[in-house]
């Protein structure tokens, strides 16, 4: 059974969709749906019904809901909403019944409900002011807590801690409401461990991954390691961009923007702690990346070179494999992959 991939290509105003090999990897391209105001976020409910593509054109800021046929992977628009700000990062929560969103430009994070046809809803149910620098927003495993990491710089460099009602989609501050690196690290995407009570972050500014403690009946974090994305001897510009953990919970992902390259690092499987592997070339800006739902191949796109590299996982070490590399498109900003 071939697993699915969609990419938002922004400058061109479609998401591409692939099919995937799962024994090889290899990619084949099943069509394009066109969505117009620069796509870019990508999310899926829980059961892989539902599409969701944050459109960030100024003057079209908005999210768009499409259908997906599980046949072909085909995509069907069922609805459009406009939203006053760009969404930089989309996720629903972990019932599929709300759509969490963040706002780097305006320093929001919202929460729009899903209707029963899967498409968003507005107005949202929750709009806050949070801070500029505002990058993503997910909630745990247990759904009843949300976490929006902020950059430093242009941000506060903080992650802002909330208590999340799953009947009703709102957000309260929780007590503390924000955990702050001792350093200007620049929180910028979360991921957890699929096994562990440990949230790891991928720090723009810090161009490292951060370790977290959650403490599961409270909903707060505690930071208990931050290791380095890059090679000891590397001196030039860089910032990190997205991070995936295996599900297997052995292996986790941070792109380099900068230094070109995967961050690739191997996850303890009692204590999450984690030890650099290394790091494998990448397209030029690996801005968006994606394991595949076994966790056995990475593909990572360049932002600038318009590529989509594909890589096969060592299943006992962790390493990259460098495997083909696709043509995608100007600008690709996110990568999706599925088992549908």
């Amino acid at each position: 059974m071939p697993y699915y991939m969609y990419v938002s290509i922004s400058e061109e105003d479609r998401v591409s969709i692939f099919s995937m090999n799962p024994e090889s990897g290899k990619l084949q391209p099943q069509g394009d749906v066109s969505v117009a105001g620069r796509p870019a976020p990508l999310a899926v409910d829980p059961q892989r019904r539902f599409l969701y593509v944050g459109r960030r054109s100024p003057g079209s800021f908005g999210i768009s809901s499409f259908q997906i046929d599980h046949s072909t992977a085909g995509l069907s628009p069922i609805g459009s909403i406009s939203l006053e700000g760009d969404p930089v990062y989309i996720a629903t929560d972990r019932k599929g019944k709300f759509l969490l969103s963040a706002y780097y430009y305006q320093g929001k994070a919202a929460v729009h409900s899903i209707g029963k046809d899967g498409a968003v809803i507005a107005p949202p149910v929750e709009w806050l002011d949070t801070d500029r620098g505002a990058h993503a927003i997910q909630t745990d495993p247990s759904n009843r807590f949300a976490f929006v990491p902020h950059i430093a710089g242009n941000g506060p460099n903080t992650i802002f801690q909330f208590r999340f009602d799953e009947r009703t989609g709102h957000l309260t501050p929780n007590s503390p409401p924000r955990v702050t690196p001792k350093e200007p690290e620049g929180p910028r995407h979360v991921c957890f461990h699929p096994d562990l009570d440990i949230l790891y972050s991928s720090n723009e500014q810090g161009c490292s991954v951060t370790a977290y403690r959650l403490d599961s009946s409270l909903g707060t974090l505690t930071p208990f390691q931050t290791v380095s994305t890059l090679p000891k001897d590397y001196r030039g510009r860089n910032t990190c961009s997205q991070i995936q953990i295996a599900p297997s919970g052995k292996f986790l992902y941070a792109p380099n923007r900068g230094h070109n390259s995967i961050a690739c690092f191997s996850v303890d499987t009692s204590t999450g702690r984690l030890t650099s592997i290394g790091q494998a070339p990448s397209e030029a800006i690996p801005r968006a990346f994606s394991l595949d739902p076994e966790g056995n191949f990475l593909f990572a796109a360049g932002l600038e070179s318009g590529r989509l590299a594909s890589y096969r996982i060592n299943g006992d070490t962790g390493e990259l494999e460098p495997l083909e590399v696709y043509t995608v498109g100007k600008a690709p900003m996110w990568v999706l992959t599925m088992r549908l």
